[in-house]
């Protein structure tokens, strides 16, 4: 199960990538930036959600902690790869890259990663796994 739970994750970023990909081409140039960020945030929730719904059969948790423990191994993934490209690779300050993190500037960036980690254990609920 680990080994599939690994693998998704690669398909969670690819989604990812291409949320980023159609909201800097397409959503930012037609609403503007806060809200072209938030339509991609609330859009990139859907598609973890969707793709979890499809894959959670195939993930595999037998029981909540399983799935929680996916959720956690997401994150922790999902986290090292944000911070760790953008600021090791990109060169992007730190502050910079927690911005996306500030609510009270209208950021809701961090409802991805609230998402992502609870996608696993919600979808095996809804769909009677657990």
């Amino acid at each position: 199960m680990w080994w599939k739970a690994l693998l998704f994750w690669f398909v969670l970023m690819v989604l990812a990538i291409g949320n980023g990909t159609v909201r800097i081409t397409f959503i930012i140039p037609h609403t503007g930036l806060t809200a072209g960020l938030a339509i991609s945030t609330v859009l990139l929730c859907a598609l973890i959600l969707g793709a979890t719904w499809f894959g959670i059969r195939w993930l595999g948790p037998s029981d909540t902690k399983q799935a929680w423990i996916i959720g956690l191994l997401w994150l922790a993934m999902t986290l090292a790869f944000e911070f760790g490209v953008g600021h090791f690779l990109f060169k992007k300050p730190w502050s910079e890259l927690l911005f996306d993190y500030n609510i009270v500037q209208g950021r809701i960036w961090l409802l991805v990663p609230i998402v992502t980690t609870i996608a696993p254990w919600l979808m095996a609920r809804v769909r009677d796994l657990l």
